[in-house]
């Protein structure tokens, strides 16, 4: 029958009237609207996922007397009242009235299919995105914050350098911590990182301060239950106490971390034990490489020589151990941390790792209940957003070193450090201008400049430049500070500060006569003055005539260079990201 033999207005489309009755998953044929659907068959035991798949292949059968199931592709369109029957009009006839009306061709069965895959993807999209909401704020929920009351930038920017301090505590909570040592540690700064990632996000270089370092940790504001307090400072002290000491937050270790190096943090990232086991847990272990056969009874960390891959509490042996690498100190300890980590960041950038749906879940899940991050980042979103601005980075480019220490000269037993300034300088600067450790690449400004030429040639010794020190750069002791640093570090005694410049000016400037180009480069040299800076005359000066060093806003410091030397300092220690190292 069709719908004109049962009553019927021109206006339904007849395959309109095959609806699905979602008590039983199957299309019906309901020829009375005002009629109720049919209740599920006892007999069918047929999953409807099942039904469903063989229906989408079955034509629905003639109807005859009451409603009866059957399943159909997909349903149509209504035509709007009074739209005439013709081509691509109206709808196919319903079984049994081939006789009364000319029989539309059906859909290929490859459009069908199209159809009801379509309809199928889209239910899938909805339940994803229900579920994946779900599961987004149950991570949200993981992450545990704390307010640094404005101890980092205010947030990091996808236009600019990022730098980020992760910390790692030797706080004992947590499953099976207990046995590690002080089990009512307040977790001190015991392993620390500066993560600078540069503008371009060509490089990153990772440096690591020794716990030991002796170091001033300034003032603290921090927000505690009672409301917002500051800690007072301390000089002279260890630098793993800027954490966990007289209540000190992860601020205070931002704060001191800056005080150090000149590099303001945006943001920090804490992990304590725990974060080790289960991370390298979710990512299915970490190798790594040893020259010897290792057995120390204090971490238990016992491997023999060769490669191995390690996760869970054997990781964390890895990476605590002192006595089975190097001399036992901290600093080989440290080197042994940055080859984990290395391989770490091999592993997580890894194929094997972004193409599995389950260690990526795992990885989220292990992350957001390890970390302890600034309310800046304290979303899974910020941490999206920090997150994909750091995979820019190509692990080749990434080198971790270690700040540059030497013995604490005070300390008859030697127990502690002190930064070993003439060589954290010009790293610190490299850091401060993008300059990258693994030599990246770079653009070489200074080569396309005609003014390139002038660094070509001999140098004067530093007893025989002459120079007069002008103050443009708006900070008040900078000409006296550096005629300081160059009379007694530089050993240019022919220097005198001439105090304030007529203006500010944006860069330092050199100003010289073509008979002092040694000079210039000399001083150039020292001071770490590009090209740009130097400004050559066109008459020659006296014999006794001096230099015109004018310091501008790009001036940091008396030692600091202005821009940071194209070569790592010597002696600098540092380790690339995407290159094994066997510990030894």
């Amino acid at each position: 029958m069709d719908a004109h033999s049962r009553g019927r207005a021109d206006d339904i489309d007849p395959a309109d009237q095959w609806v699905l009755n979602p008590q039983t998953g199957n299309y019906e044929l309901r020829l009375d609207h005002s009629t109720e659907q049919s209740a599920p068959p006892a007999q069918s035991t047929r999953p409807a996922s099942r039904r469903a798949a063989n229906t989408s292949r079955t034509a629905p059968p003639a109807a005859s007397g009451g409603s009866r199931t059957a399943g159909v592709p997909g349903q149509r369109r209504r035509r709007a009242p009074g739209t005439p029957e013709g081509p691509g009009r109206g709808g196919a006839t319903p079984p049994g009235a081939a006789g009364r009306r000319k029989r539309k061709p059906q859909k290929s069965r490859k459009k069908k299919a199209l159809m009801w895959t379509s309809g199928v993807t889209a239910g899938l999209v909805v339940a994803l995105a229900i579920t994946g909401y779900a599961y987004y704020e149950h991570l949200n929920s993981n992450i545990s914050t704390v307010d640094i009351a404005g101890a980092g930038s205010g947030g990091f920017k996808k236009d600019q350098a990022i730098n980020i301090l992760v910390i790692g505590t030797d706080k004992r909570t947590g499953d099976g911590n207990e046995g590690y040592g002080d089990k009512n540690s307040a977790g001190h700064a015991d392993t620390t990182i500066l993560f600078h990632v540069s503008k371009d996000r060509t490089n990153a270089t990772a440096m690591s301060i020794p716990r030991d370092l002796m170091t001033d940790i300034p003032d603290c504001e921090t927000r505690t239950a009672d409301g917002t307090k500051v800690i007072p400072g301390e000089q002279n002290v260890r630098f793993n106490t800027s954490l966990g000491q007289a209540e000190r937050d992860p601020g205070c270790t931002m704060r001191t971390v800056k005080e150090i190096t000149g590099l303001t943090v945006d943001h920090f990232m804490m992990a304590d034990f725990n974060a080790v086991k289960t991370l390298t847990t979710a990512i299915g272990g970490v190798e790594v490489c040893v020259n010897k056969d290792v057995d120390d009874k204090q971490s238990k960390l016992k491997l023999t020589k060769g490669k191995h891959v390690i996760q869970g509490e054997n990781a964390l042996a890895f990476v605590r151990t002192r006595h089975a690498f190097g001399n036992e100190s901290d600093l080989d300890r440290i080197k042994t941390q940055q080859q984990f980590l290395s391989s770490m960041i091999r592993k997580m950038k890894s194929s094997e790792t972004l193409t599995s749906p389950s260690k990526l879940l795992d990885l989220a899940e292990a992350a957001t209940e390890a970390l302890t991050v600034d309310t800046g980042i304290g979303s899974i979103k910020k941490l999206q957003d920090l997150g994909s601005e750091l995979a820019k980075v190509n692990p080749k480019n990434i080198t971790f070193t270690t700040l540059p220490v030497v013995d604490n000269p005070a300390e008859t037993v030697k127990a502690t450090v002190v930064v070993d300034e003439a060589k954290a300088q010009p790293l610190f600067s490299m850091m401060q201008n993008d300059v990258s450790l693994t030599e990246v690449k770079k653009k070489e400004k200074d080569a396309k400049d005609a003014q390139a030429a002038l660094l070509k040639g001999a140098r004067a010794e530093a007893s025989e430049v002459r120079v007069d020190v002008y103050n443009g750069s708006g900070k008040t002791g900078a000409a006296q500070g550096t005629l300081v640093w160059l009379q007694n570090d530089a050993g240019v005694l022919k220097s005198s500060n001439k105090s304030n410049a007529p203006r500010e000016i944006p860069k330092t400037t050199l100003e010289f006569a073509p008979n002092q180009a040694d000079q210039a480069r000399k001083l150039a040299d020292l001071m770490g003055l590009p090209a740009t800076a130097l400004k050559q005359g066109t008459a020659d000066a006296g014999e006794t005539e001096p230099m015109k060093l004018t310091l501008g806003g790009d001036f940091k410091g008396a030692g600091v260079p202005i821009t940071g030397p194209a070569k790592t300092p010597e002696g600098v220690q540092k380790v690339v990201a995407d290159k094994q190292v066997c510990a030894e």
